[in-house]
């Protein structure tokens, strides 16, 4: 049965400079002690989320951008790296995230990925490190071959 609740909304302010959202990562919607996304306090994060090379990228910020398509080298190898693992992984392209915010921009794009991570089963937002709901359990992607599960499935 399709869900009727409203689209959640996530922040702006979720979304970093290499394309991530954190709104969908597993850091930040763990119960004990969650993560407030790359660009919270750096207090309250374990050290690779502080000390990422792209979040303290010089030339981002030399430009006083605030995401990596700004940047000349766009995109950088290390980008390109984090790019691949995700595509790879978990079915994200952060590069096709930056592409989406730069050409309709960011209201668009958080508005587009609250429509794309909702659990087709409970309606709530998803998390791209699981292949299941975190809030119903509904397996949404297939975790072997990284394919996203039709409703019906």
């Amino acid at each position: 049965m399709p869900h009727t609740q409203p689209i959640k909304t996530i922040p702006t302010a979720l979304i970093v400079p290499c394309g991530m959202n954190c709104r969908l990562c597993v850091a930040y919607t763990r119960k004990k002690d969650p993560c407030p996304g790359c660009r919270g306090n750096d207090s309250d994060k374990c050290k690779t989320r502080f000390a990422c090379r792209i979040k303290t990228c010089a030339e981002r910020k030399k430009l006083k951008a605030r995401y990596c398509y700004s940047c000349e080298g766009f995109p950088c190898d290390r980008l390109l790296h984090l790019d691949k693992r995700y595509r790879t992984k978990y079915g994200m392209s952060m590069i096709e995230n930056l592409l989406a915010i730069r050409n309709h921009g960011i209201r668009r794009f958080v508005h587009a990925e609250a429509k794309k991570w909702r659990c087709p089963g409970c309606g709530e937002l998803l998390c791209v490190h699981k292949p299941y709901c975190l809030s119903c359990g509904k397996t949404w992607r297939d975790p072997v071959k990284n394919i996203v599960r039709k409703e019906d499935e």
